[in-house]
């Protein structure tokens, strides 16, 4: 790889970091492409990226960054998974590492806070940005349906009312 193919590494990984708000750092040591390909098919899947650099790169790449504190991280076998929403990437990164023991997650930077393993497995717990607006717009609508369900309840009510008046009107007529 000559200097400009580096280069070009270089800022293209800081630009797509430039737009994370987390990084997360983990060794990849044996990992299989079948288990890589899947890794990033997932990460996609949760609106988060994988990739894999030469760490003398990647420690040019978060220089001069929020990540910068990263750079201890970056030795040996080492992928960056990184997104916007602050919880996706390291869910994604947590549950892989879970089901094969190849991949081993290191630690993350949030915004200028660098985690360590225990933080990523923490963060991992708390709900996506997704999950998040889901229950708020179930809350939203949860009194909106209640208000429409005690509205209708009378009415509901009365229905039952007349027809059970007809029922025993009609019950009356066939006896007489």
């Amino acid at each position: 790889m000559d200097r400009t193919d580096k280069e070009r590494v270089v800022d293209d990984l800081r630009a797509a970091l430039r737009d994370a708000t987390i990084v997360v750092v983990a060794h990849n040591n044996g990992l299989t492409v079948a288990a890589s390909s899947e890794l990033r098919r997932q990460m996609r899947a949760s609106g988060a990226n994988f990739r894999v650099a030469k760490n003398t790169l990647a420690r040019r790449a978060v220089a001069d960054t929020p990540f910068q504190g990263l750079a201890d991280l970056l030795k040996g076998p080492t992928g960056l998974a990184f997104s916007k929403d602050p919880v996706a990437a390291a869910k994604v990164a947590v549950d892989f590492a879970k089901k094969n023991e190849k991949f081993v997650v290191l630690g993350a930077g949030l915004g200028a806070q660098t985690l360590n393993a225990a933080g990523v497995e923490n963060l991992a717990k708390l709900p996506s940005l997704d999950e998040l607006r889901g229950k708020l717009v179930g809350l939203l609508q949860a009194p909106a349906t209640r208000v429409a369900g005690v509205l209708a309840a009378p009415a509901g009510q009365l229905a039952r009312v007349f027809g059970a008046y007809g029922k025993k009107g009609g019950d009356a007529a066939d006896v007489a």
